[in-house]
């Protein structure tokens, strides 16, 4: 069975680091281009960034440049975002999401194949 799933959310004051994780499962992962995309109440789902499928290129929404890395493990089937220097605005619902075709910019959800259930990331004090 098909299956991305997301850990790592949780509640975080500003300043502060997470790291989300991406596991996948049932499908050829190392073929895939990995995006994550985020969500806050009322607003429109954002790509936040994409890693192609060898790991060796990356791409970022401006808002999370020099703050986020997107990293994966294809042995353990794992994509990871590294967050740092949280702002009360990267406050979302967060999906990892894989897409076949690779990284493309800007990243349009419509494109990816398969989703993840989201993790909650909350930045506040």
């Amino acid at each position: 069975q098909l299956q991305l799933v997301e850990s790592g959310g949780g509640l975080v004051q500003p300043g502060g680091s997470l790291r989300l994780s991406c596991a996948a499962s049932g499908f050829t992962f190392h073929s895939y281009a990995i995006a994550w995309f985020r969500q806050a109440p009322g607003k429109e789902r954002e790509g936040v960034s994409c890693i192609n499928s060898s790991g060796g290129s990356t791409t970022y929404v401006d808002s999370v440049k020099g703050r986020f890395t997107s990293s994966r493990d294809n042995a353990k089937n794992t994509v990871y975002l590294q967050m740092n220097s949280l702002k009360p605005e990267d406050t979302a619902v967060y999906y990892c999401a894989a897409d076949i075709e690779g990284c493309s910019w800007p990243l349009s959800p419509p494109l990816y194949d398969y989703w993840g259930q989201g993790t909650q990331v909350t930045v506040s004090s």
